[in-house]
C-alpha cells in the first residue's frame, strides 16, 4: 500500500485524474533526479573521501546523503511507469521503489531533528557538549534511526504490482480500507511528523535565544552563528515547505475517503493538491545539499582546497609537457 498513490485512486474511475498526476510525475521527478543524484553523490564524495576530521554533525549528514541518494536513485522506476502508464518491470522493484520513497522521508526528518538537537547542545551546553556529543553516539543514534524507520516502513514492502483494467499497476493498493489507512496515518503523523517538528521548534528557539542574547563567545565566533542561523532556515524550510504540507493534505483527504465523498468538486481538487504536495516531500532530496553546504564544517574548504590542488597539477602537468615540447622544437632546430 503506497499512501503517496493510495489518494489518487479512487474506486470510481471518472475521479482519476492520471490526465494531471502523470505529467506532473513525470516532470518533477526527472528534475529531482538528476539534481539529486550529482548534489548528493559530490556531498558523499567530500564527506567520506575528502573530510579527514569527521564530527558528529558529518556523521548524520553522510547518512542523510545516503537516505536520499537510495531514493533518487529509484526515481528512474517511478518515471517509466508514468511514462508508459503500467508497470511492466520487475515485481521487486515496484516493492524497493515504494519502500525507499517512505524510507527517506521519514529518515531525513529524523536525521535533520538529530542534527538539530546536537547543534542545540553544543550552543547551549558547550562544556557538558564535548562529553556528550561524540562520533560514537552520532553512529548510535543513526543507527537507531535506520532500525526504527526501516522496520516501521517493512509493510510498504508487500506492495506488489496488481492487475487493474488490463495493466499491472505500482503505487497503488488492492484494497482501500480507508479506516485502517487513516489510523496508519495518524500514527506516522504524530510519531513521524509532529514530535520531531515540535522538537526542532524548541530546540531553535534556544538557539536563536542564545545567539541574540549572549555577549561572550558566540557573539564573536561568526562562522558558528552564520552555521547555526543557515541550519535553521534550511531545516525549517524543509519542514515547511516539503513534509509540513504533504502530512496535512494526506491527513484531509484521508477524511474525505472515510467519510466516502468521492468525485466531489473539494476532493477533486485536493486529489490535484496532494499530487503537489508529494513532489514537495520528493524536492527536499534536492533541498539537503544546500544544508551540507551551508552547515557543514570544513565542507566549502574542502570543495575549494581540493579545487585548488586540482587546477594546480593540472597547471603543473601543462608546464612541464609546455616545457618538453620547448626543449624537443630547441633540440631540433639546433640539428
Amino acid at each position: 500500500m503506497d499512501w503517496s498513490s493510495t489518494y489518487l485512486n479512487l474506486s470510481n474511475l471518472s475521479c482519476r485524474n492520471d490526465e494531471f498526476k502523470f505529467p506532473v510525475f513525470i516532470s518533477v521527478y526527472s528534475v529531482v533526479f538528476v539534481i539529486g543524484v550529482i548534489g548528493n553523490s559530490v556531498a558523499l564524495y567530500v564527506f567520506v573521501k575528502l573530510t579527514r576530521r569527521k564530527t558528529p554533525s558529518t556523521i548524520f549528514m553522510i547518512n542523510l546523503a545516503i537516505s536520499d541518494l537510495f531514493f533518487n536513485l529509484t526515481l528512474p522506476y517511478r518515471i517509466i511507469y508514468y511514462v508508459q502508464g503500467e508497470w511492466n518491470l520487475w515485481s521487486f522493484l515496484c516493492r524497493i521503489t515504494t519502500y525507499a520513497f517512505y524510507l527517506n522521508l521519514y529518515s531525513s526528518i529524523f536525521f535533520l531533528t538529530a542534527l538539530s538537537v546536537f547543534r542545540y547542545i553544543a550552543i547551549l551546553h558547550p562544556v557538558k557538549s564535548k562529553s556528550i556529543i561524540t562520533l560514537r553516539r552520532a553512529v548510535w543514534v543513526s543507527l537507531g534511526i535506520w532500525v526504527f524507520v526501516g522496520l516501521t516502513s517493512v509493510p510498504f514492502l508487500l506492495t506488489s504490482p496488481h492487475l487493474r483494467e488490463g495493466k499491472y499497476r505500482c503505487f497503488e493498493p488492492k484494497n482501500m480500507d480507508w479506516a485502517q489507512i487513516l489510523k496508519m496515518n495518524y500514527m506516522a503523523l504524530v510519531v513521524g511528523f509532529l514530535l520531531p517538528f515540535l522538537t526542532i521548534i524548541v530546540c531553535y528557539s534556544r538557539i536563536i535565544q542564545r545567539l541574540r542574547d549572549s555577549g561572550g563567545v558566540l557573539q564573536k565566533n561568526i562562522q558558528t552563528r552564520k552555521r547555526s542561523i543557515y541550519m535553521i532556515v534550511i531545516v525549517l524550510m524543509s519542514f515547511l515547505f516539503c513534509f509540513l504540507p504533504y502530512h496535512v493534505i494526506r491527513t484531509v483527504h484521508l477524511h474525505l475517503m472515510v467519510q466516502e465523498r468521492f468525485c466531489q468538486p473539494f476532493t477533486i481538487v485536493m486529489q490535484k493538491v496532494i499530487v503537489v504536495t508529494i513532489c514537495l516531500a520528493a524536492a527536499n532530496s534536492c533541498l539537503n545539499p544546500l544544508l551540507y553546504y551551508f552547515v557543514g564544517e570544513n565542507f566549502r574548504n574542502t570543495i575549494k582546497t581540493s579545487t585548488l590542488l586540482k587546477s594546480r597539477q593540472l597547471s603543473v602537468r601543462s608546464a612541464s609537457s609546455g616545457s618538453v615540447v620547448y626543449r624537443e622544437r630547441s633540440q631540433q632546430q639546433n640539428q
